[in-house]
């Protein structure tokens, strides 16, 4: 076996936490090792938003905090330290250019979630972080004196005085994000909240949002409907698929789904298709519609009113023939279909696996972390960052800025 080679820094995992971590640490000075299992740095932030990076929302902290669970407020100190206003200044120093779009949502003005990338590798590299790629690490070890010893499973091993476990969850396997820290924090005798898939699509128990798979709604309100009541709902843009819903409205609330159903409650997504008119103005439109194209079918006048590949199918729903001629549609027909755009139900079967999940929700608890430094208040000189730590948020760039101020945290305090 090797000599253990010293460094006052080790970071694992080579996510936007972790880099961030490593960069900020090396540029106070710390000799830092970098260690990720993969043969790229950053696999999971270069799919993340659909390949263009939403790397931060640009609302106030106020609102940052609204946007994540009740763990949330332990992100306060990281949000002051690092918010968004200068990780948008970070990339715009090197280079990359922003755009701010629709719910503050930010990108790189290219597109490239690559770019985002780059600016973070020539961040290390000018930085004086030593990076070691396709290095899976086996076990922490921690003398009586606190000294860590870092063991890979080819049997190197690297010594530090500080170690900070910034690994991800269990989302995204294939980009890295297998558990490690979680067991690894365990071992070293944290508590683990049970990991559990955020932000995950849905899957229905009706076939028919899968005949209109592929078609994207904008402006429609979408509802979690248990034991009778709205638990909660959300306004903005979905998708149907081959398996049920998807789209950031969807996503957004399959936490509250996930923990119906882990309950065994019956849980059942809304979905108001008009959202901006009421029934009586509803029903006011199809009136018009209806007798400005009396003599053509049913399927012809909803054209204006609904995507062209929902409309037989949605149709049907009320029993109606997608043929029948407008001026023949009765009055109850007519209140069938008022009740349908405004409440599309479908009852929740399973949400997707957590592999498939953007963030995992669970994973060390904020109570034996220091919001103020990210330093495990059970073992000194062991931090954490990013995604291993039990945050998490809706869509819209908080949780990409989550795991860039706790790492900037930790680095900072590394």
């Amino acid at each position: 076996m090797s000599k253990p080679s010293d460094f006052d820094v080790i970071v694992i995992g080579g996510g936007p936490a972790g880099m961030m971590a490593a960069g900020r640490a090396a540029g106070r000075g710390k000799s830092v090792l970098l260690l990720d299992t993969n043969e790229i740095l950053g696999r999971k932030l270069l799919i993340s938003g659909k390949g263009r990076c939403n790397l931060t929302n640009a609302g106030n902290i106020d609102e940052y905090l609204e946007n994540f669970d009740k763990t949330g407020p332990f992100l306060r100190d990281a949000f002051s330290r690092m918010p968004h206003n200068d990780l948008m200044d970070f990339f715009e120093k090197r280079g990359i250019a922003l755009t701010v779009e629709r719910g503050r949502r930010v990108f790189p003005e290219s597109g490239r979630s690559k770019d985002i990338l780059e600016a973070l590798k020539r961040h290390l590299k000018e930085s004086g972080v030593k990076v070691i790629l396709k290095s899976e690490v086996k076990d922490i070890a921690i003398n009586s004196d606190g000294a860590k010893k870092v063991i890979l499973d080819g049997g190197a091993e690297y010594a530090a005085r500080s170690v900070a476990i910034c690994t991800g969850g269990l989302s995204y396997p294939e980009t890295g994000s297998r558990g490690f820290g979680f067991r690894m924090a365990e071992k070293l005798g944290h508590t683990v909240i049970a990991p559990r898939p955020a932000l995950v699509p849905l899957v229905t128990e009706s076939r028919l949002p899968r005949t209109w798979q592929g078609i994207s709604l904008k402006n429609a309100e979408a509802a979690v409907i248990s034991e009778g009541r709205k638990k909660a709902e959300r306004f903005g843009d979905m998708l149907f698929t081959h398996f049920g819903l998807s789209g950031p409205i969807i996503l957004d609330l399959s936490s509250r789904v996930h923990d119906f159903l882990i309950r065994r409650k019956d849980v059942y997504i809304s979905i108001n298709l008009k959202p901006a008119l009421d029934k009586a103005r509803l029903n006011e439109r199809l009136i018009r519609e209806f007798s400005g194209h009396s003599g053509k079918a049913l399927k012809k006048v909803l054209k204006k009113i609904l995507p062209l590949k929902m409309i037989d199918g949605f149709i049907k729903l009320c029993g109606l023939d997608p043929d029948v001629k407008a001026n023949q549609v009765t009055k109850s027909q007519r209140q069938c279909l008022i009740e349908k755009l405004t409440d599309l139900r479908f009852k929740i079967k399973a949400v997707r696996p957590i592999e498939e999940a953007i963030v995992t929700k669970g994973g060390v608890d904020t109570k034996e972390i220091n919001p103020r430094t990210m330093e495990s208040r059970l073992v000194k000189g062991l931090f954490f960052a990013g995604e291993v730590i039990d945050v998490n948020a809706k869509t819209g760039g908080y949780n990409m800025q989550a795991a860039f101020s706790t790492g900037y945290v930790c680095g900072d305090s590394l």
